[in-house]
């Protein structure tokens, strides 16, 4: 690794990278020069190799290590790594893992700046929660009318029941007047969704539960996180800290990464998760599915786009370009 500089392994976008790990039951390594992780077999131990390059983040579930060396490597290459459970969730603890380099806050300026001159104006902030507002249903209508398995799967977003719950939703959304009325407009749509995901996949006697244990909840939860952790690399890349939430309350911790993952659970986590509840699908099934729909249908470009517009709205271009320099 001698030959290579943290810049060199950089070079591939956060929102250009394909790859999302979640690992179980091995140990993480380096080994001439790459990162690799280690499973036991009956007869023989087998190598597996991580293109750190070209991955945003790497989750470590239940029987996991890893090395400092891999840490190191990892951290060049600008990769987010959390300890979570089975599954990918809970997550108990993430470390971005740049902040132990000398090069860690050598991050852009602008966003954090930009986002800091609206904030702070309660009007301005509500105005940044609507856009988000705006912007996840323009999401959800671009993924369900593009996406062919979805349509065949019954997923229609010109149905009678989703459009008036989308006007309805305009209406109350333009009318806020504070947060808490969009959370409960957002709410409100949800439970259409749910309900249209429901009677598409004779889940008929479906309810949102957390706790519950049934597989459509399960894999919500599940999908759910897997948003966040989209979400929280957005963040973390453009140097915003998750406290600076437009919707979830100024005083909920980790608050602006739900408001940053909402803009694509409902389009793709959500439809999924009763899909593949009804295919009786395994939780790795799930988990592929997902992060397959995140790259097909690019929603972590599409989270760096909407965060970007937001941050940078009230800065005129000579500020920009003077942050850049």
């Amino acid at each position: 690794m001698d030959d290579f500089s943290p810049s060199d392994l950089k070079t591939i976008l956060h929102s250009k990278r394909a790859n999302l790990y979640y690992l179980e039951y091995c140990r993480v390594m380096q080994k001439d020069g790459r990162v690799l992780y280690l499973t036991e077999a009956s007869k023989e131990n087998l190598y597996f190799n991580i293109p750190i390059a070209n991955t945003t983040v790497l989750l470590l579930g239940n029987g996991t290590s890893i090395t400092q060396a891999a840490m190191r490597m990892l951290a060049q290459a600008g990769v987010l790594v959390g300890f979570c459970g089975g599954g990918g969730t809970p997550l108990y603890m993430a470390c971005e893992v740049e902040w132990l380099t000398p090069q860690s806050e050598y991050r852009p300026t602008e966003y954090l700046q930009g986002w800091m001159q609206f904030w702070f104006d309660d009007e301005k902030r509500l105005a940044a929660a609507k856009h988000f507002q705006q912007a996840r249903i323009e999401y959800l209508q671009n993924v369900w009318q593009k996406d062919r398995d979805l349509k065949i799967e019954g997923f229609a977003f010109d149905d009678n029941a989703i459009q008036k719950a989308l006007t309805t939703f305009y209406t109350r959304t333009e009318a806020a007047t504070k947060s808490s009325e969009l959370l409960l407009t957002e709410a409100q749509l949800t439970k259409v969704l749910y309900k249209h995901a429901a009677n598409n996949t004779q889940l008929t006697d479906f309810t949102r539960q957390h706790q519950s244990q049934d597989k459509a909840n399960d894999f919500l939860n599940h999908g759910n996180y897997l948003a966040y952790g989209l979400a929280a690399s957005c963040l973390w890349v453009l140097g915003i800290p998750h406290g600076f939430a437009v919707m979830h309350g100024k005083t909920r911790r980790g608050a602006l990464v739900f408001d940053v993952a909402d803009l694509i659970k409902d389009a793709i986590v959500l439809p999924w998760a009763f899909v593949c509840a009804k295919e009786q699908a395994t939780e790795q099934e799930f988990r592929q599915q997902i992060l397959q729909a995140f790259t097909d249908h690019k929603a972590l470009d599409f989270m760096f786009d909407t965060v970007k517009a937001v941050a940078l709205q009230n800065m005129d271009k000579q500020e920009i370009e003077a942050q850049q320099l």
